[in-house]
């Protein structure tokens, strides 16, 4: 029986009813078939005595058999009331065995009393048991107490009943002392007792049964019913003398016993759900109001039973007989009793509502929330008091009113939305829901309202709070998320977000929509003049201008720094040529706009704007579409800034080639592409080779080697798309050395590529010098770096001393060469720095002297050893009067302090020569000797000196011959041969 239980349980809802009507069919069919049988005399006595007896065994095997497996199979607190009926369901098979062995087998009557009385005396009791089991138990005495009476009630009504009509004769008959009368009387009114107990906890159960498998405690409940009516028809006096086994009576015990048998199984719930996850139970229709009574009408029916038992023996003229008298006493002691435990209950439940309900009032009425119940239609029956201090209307004056006069019009729609959708929902699975709008207050404003919505009769309970203040508040997060705080423009996010409206919304086939990208040239330099207090009022100015100057349709936004955006909406326009030259006006009236002088700090500042311009072509994203313009926006600073530039597809095809040069720049780093060369440092005056300056190239796929000018260049260009508010300054190594890129930033940013490649440099340097000075030639090597990497903390001074140290080389034999001296760069902690450094022995030399930014505020506050004319001023020292005379007053400065002079990019034997005659001590460059890889570098080493030009001088050790010497200077200083090793 339990494995069809266990696949019942699992069986999908359809197969699963289908499965019960067809055992409900069948369960008829055998029960009808058996009624017919026992009708019609089964044929003949013999088959009657077998049905009779051993059919009703088999059936309460059957439902013993069926109880236990249940049993069996559940884990609750039902479990023994199951077991219990299995056992009573035992004890009937018992009896009807016993009883189907005298007559069929013996062919002998049953005797009075026997073993199948003892069998059937013991069904009742487990039973009731059983059924007390399933009652549910009170929670308080006073239940327990009423639960006792309500079956004494029950029990003495029946048992007044009974003995009028029928236990009083057996009675009698047990005190006339007849032989074998006596036993035979007590058991006649044991059975009947018994069912009267069985009967009555039937009917306490009905009304009390727990929350459980209530199809099965019913179907059980039924059986058991049936079965003590089968009783208590065999125990009436019209039919107990003539009843033989087999006959219609039988059915009632047999249809008792299979459908205890079918209960557990067939009349269980069709869909159970696991118990981690149980469905919320759904609400129950209310209960007729007879039906709900009738639990409460119990005892006054019990009562009028027994008043039927006594009025029958009144009415039949016989004397009332003191059993009926002292039941119904009993009977009525108990339902006064009963009747006063209730009342004192209802009292404490009545004083105990009054608390509540006060309590709830108070809670109600003392609420800062609003608290109101509408009616289906709309009318407001309820609102609590709350409302005079959140809406500032009175309570009385909106009870009454309709809902949705008070609701904002704008809102109104779909607030009924959700509210009709919310009602439609299923209450277990939505039991309440939350809704947002404006309400219109006493004084007229609207008021934003969040309402808690519960179901209330049909109609509505809305638990509502003020939240003005929060939308407010997050009205003013959100504006600060979406614009600058300085301009208060739109942000980048939300010019993005704007940039995607325009290009999917209803203007996404408008291809004449255009995207301005603006830089401000010039306006770092405001900063650090005049202060960045003085930078912020020119950028909100030159927002305000901006803001002034689009149309009412277009957004103006600040992307960061002193980058601003602007969205030029389209026209509609399908004449590109046309609408180009309508963007570009608007775009220069922006830039004349932003270009005039502006009144900051008292003072008259000029900045110009550079813009690029980029139109949405068809299928392009937001993304896109502003790279593009901030493409064009740079190439128009790269162009000479303040212009317009219009972007153009060769841009990004340009970009996509630095791009791949810059990662080839990255691969040829990591796997040690880059080679080391050094360039001699030459007197002019014995032409010894006194110092080397060390130069990396990087080594192409070709064999090509490309100097840092070149490589520093296209490093610049990398990283100018991720450094969009800085300015560029040009790298300016036209001199084919060690170039910025090689130390460091170099003018342009101190990128982490550059300063990996400065590092390795140096290391480079200064391993290479110490080999050198093992093998004897101690000559200083010179290192170029930047002001901005000698003040990274990534390379401080303790790590050129490790570095020396490391290699054994002495703190005398390098020399560093301050390169591109910004006056930005804080000059107390560059001193600082030198300063160290030159207490380590390590000599400086001001690189580029003459040129940019390395002029007399840098020499006059860094220690300083060695001055490095700039080669710009070596080219012309010649040609030019004006360079002859600047250059010879910067040597006899240099003179005067006592320091060395180095002129840079000597190539030609009269530079040599006039720089000799004007006091310059020491040259480099391709008079003498261009870079060279080590072997020829010891070589020249070994050599030690050059010839000094007199009079036409050839170089010495060039890396190839005169004419290609020439060949390099004349031409580009990008490449250069590679030299032999």
């Amino acid at each position: 029986m339990s494995a069809p239980g266990a696949a019942l349980l699992t069986r999908p809802p359809a197969e699963s009813g289908g499965r019960c009507l067809a055992a409900q069919l069948l369960l008829a069919l055998i029960c009808g078939g058996y009624a017919v049988g026992a009708a019609l005399g089964w044929g003949s006595s013999e088959i009657a005595e077998i049905m009779g007896d051993f059919g009703l065994s088999a059936a309460g095997i059957l439902a013993a058999v069926s109880c236990y497996s249940y049993a069996r199979s559940i884990d609750r607190r039902e479990r023994p009331a199951w077991l219990l009926f299995a056992f009573s369901s035992l004890m009937g098979a018992c009896g009807n065995a016993v009883w189907g062995w005298y007559e069929v087998v013996l062919g002998e009557p049953v005797p009075k009393p026997s073993l199948a009385d003892f069998a059937f005396l013991c069904f009742a009791p487990p039973a009731i048991v059983g059924l007390l089991v399933l009652a549910k138990r009170p929670v308080t005495r006073a239940g327990w107490v009423c639960l006792g009476l309500d079956s004494w009630l029950i029990g003495g009504s029946l048992l007044t009943l009974s003995w009028s009509l029928a236990l009083a004769n057996a009675a009698r008959t047990a005190q006339s002392g007849a032989t074998g009368s006596v036993p035979s009387a007590a058991i006649s009114l044991a059975y009947p007792l018994l069912d009267i107990a069985l009967v009555s906890m039937v009917l306490v159960l009905h009304f009390r049964r727990s929350e459980g498998n209530r199809s099965a405690v019913n179907t059980a409940i039924a059986a058991l019913a049936l079965t003590v009516l089968s009783d208590a028809l065999f125990t009436s006096p019209l039919l107990s003398d003539g009843y033989q086994s087999g006959q219609l009576l039988d059915a009632g015990w047999f249809a008792g016993s299979l459908l205890l048998a079918y209960a557990p199984w067939g009349a269980r719930r069709l869909h159970p759900l696991p118990p981690a996850a149980p469905h919320p139970p759904a609400e129950r229709p209310h209960s007729r109001p007879i039906t709900g009574s009738l639990p409460a009408l119990t005892p006054y029916l019990a009562a009028a039973v027994c008043t039927l038992g006594i009025l029958y023996n009144v009415v039949d003229g016989r004397k009332v007989d003191r059993m009926v008298v002292f039941t119904g006493c009993t009977v009525v002691l108990a339902l006064v009793i009963r009747q006063g435990i209730m009342l004192l209950d209802n009292i404490a439940l009545t004083q105990e509502l009054a608390q509540k309900e006060n309590h709830f009032r108070s809670l109600v009425q003392g609420s800062s929330d609003v608290i109101m119940i509408a009616a289906p239609t709309g009318t407001l029956h309820y609102v609590s008091p709350a409302a005079a201090g959140v809406y500032g209307r009175e309570a009385e004056e909106l009870v009454g009113s309709e809902l949705a006069s008070l609701i904002h019009p704008e809102d109104l729609g779909r607030v009924v939305h959700e509210v009709r959708r919310f009602l439609a929902a299923p209450p277990t699975e939505e039991p309440t829901t939350r809704i947002e709008c404006r309400f219109k207050s006493g004084g007229g404003e609207w008021l934003n309202v969040e309402s808690t919505v519960n179901r209330h009769q049909g109609g509505l309970i809305l638990n509502s709070r003020d939240v003005t203040e929060r939308v407010r508040l997050q009205a003013q997060l959100q504006h600060s998320a979406e614009h600058d705080p300085l301009t208060d423009l739109p942000n980048r996010a939300l010019f993005t977000r704007r940039v995607r409206q325009a290009l999917t919304g209803r203007r996404a086939g408008d291809h004449s929509t255009a995207v301005l990208f603006i830089d401000l040239d010039g306006f770092k330099a405001v900063n650090d003049t005049i202060g960045h207090q003085a930078g912020d009022e020119l950028l909100v100015e030159a927002a305000r201008r901006l803001q002034d100057s689009v149309r009412a349709g277009d957004t103006a936004a600040r992307l960061g720094g002193d980058e601003f955006a602007a969205l030029i909406l389209g026209d509609g326009s399908r004449d590109r040529s046309a609408r180009e030259y309508q963007v570009h006006e608007i775009a220069d009236r922006l830039r004349t706009t932003l270009s005039q002088p502006y009144r900051i700090a008292g003072s008259g500042v000029r900045v110009a704007a550079s813009i690029g311009v980029a139109f949405a072509d068809p299928g392009i994203t937001p993304s896109d579409l502003m790279r593009n313009a901030d493409l064009a926006m740079y190439r128009a600073k790269a162009g000479g800034k303040d212009r317009v530039e219009l972007y153009a597809p060769q841009m990004q095809a340009e970009v996509a080639r630095k791009a791949e040069l810059a990662g080839r720049l990255r691969t040829a780093l990591h796997e040690g592409e880059f080679a080391l060369l050094h360039q001699p440092v030459v007197s002019l005056a014995t032409g010894e080779v006194t110092a080397v300056a060390a130069q990396a190239r990087w080594r192409s796929a070709q064999g090509i080697l490309f100097t840092p000018a070149e490589f520093l260049r296209v490093a610049e260009h990398s990283e100018a798309s991720v450094a969009h508010g800085r300015e560029q300054a040009p790298g300016r190594d036209a001199r084919g050395g060690a170039g910025p890129g090689a130390g460091g930033a170099g003018g342009g940013p101190d990128t982490a590529r550059a300063a990996e490649l400065g590092r390795w440099i140096l290391e480079e340097a200064v391993g290479h010098a110490a080999e050198r000075h093992r093998v004897g030639h101690d000559v200083p090597v010179a290192v170029r770096l930047t002001a901005q990497r000698l003040l990274d903390r990534a390379v401080p001074t303790a790590s050129v001393e490790a570095l020396l140290n490391r290699h054994g080389l002495p703190s005398g034999a390098l020399v560093i060469e301050l390169a591109d001296s910004d006056p930005r760069v804080p000059f107390d902690e560059l001193e600082r720095r030198l300063a160290a450094l030159r207490r380590l022995g390590v000599r400086i030399a001001l690189d580029g002297f003459g040129s940019g930014y390395a002029a007399i505020s840098a020499l006059r506050r860094l220690p300083v050893d060695i001055l490095k004319l700039d080669r710009g001023l070596v080219e012309g020292v010649v040609e030019s009067a004006r360079l002859h005379k600047i250059t010879a007053g910067l040597l006899r400065i240099a003179n005067d302090l006592g320091m060395q002079s180095v002129a840079d990019g000597v190539d030609l034997p009269e530079q040599v020569m006039a720089l000799r005659a004007m006091g310059c001590t020491h040259g480099q460059g391709l008079a003498f000797s261009g870079p060279l890889d080590e072997y020829r570098l010891r070589r020249a080493l070994v050599r030690s000196t050059f010839p000094v030009p007199g009079g036409a001088a050839q170089p010495a050790l060039a890396g190839g011959s005169p004419g290609g010497s020439m060949a390099i200077r004349r031409g580009s200083h990008n490449e250069t041969p590679v030299p032999p090793t």
